[in-house]
């Protein structure tokens, strides 16, 4: 399993706006093939820094999601949101590890 982490930084301006969209896809994200959840990290101190934490089954879901419609649909938006540029990696998850919230 694959752990995707994406931490972004938002025009002050624009965070409550990401929030509405995120609150908005984060359900349609899950229903992707090969995702198992996704989270919405808020930076602390109310600062205008954003973490998404999303599993996926395999890497090549992730990479369906990232050619998907939905994809299409919320990563421009919210790209304009943007102070900075995104930063993203990919980990491992442990294998056997549980993902809370998530029925096994």
């Amino acid at each position: 399993m694959l752990l995707r982490i994406v931490k972004m930084e938002f025009d002050p301006a624009q965070v409550e706006a990401f929030d509405d969209l995120f609150d908005r896809a984060q359900t349609r994200i899950e229903a992707m093939p090969g995702c198992h959840k996704v989270l919405l990290l808020k930076g602390h101190s109310d600062k205008p820094i954003r973490t998404t934490l999303s599993w996926w089954e395999h890497e090549s879901d992730l990479h369906s999601y990232r050619k998907s419609q939905l994809f299409g649909e919320v990563w421009p938006k919210t790209k304009a949101m943007f102070s900075a540029p995104p930063v993203a990696w990919s980990s491992d998850w442990p294998a056997g590890e549980l993902i809370r919230g998530v029925a096994e």
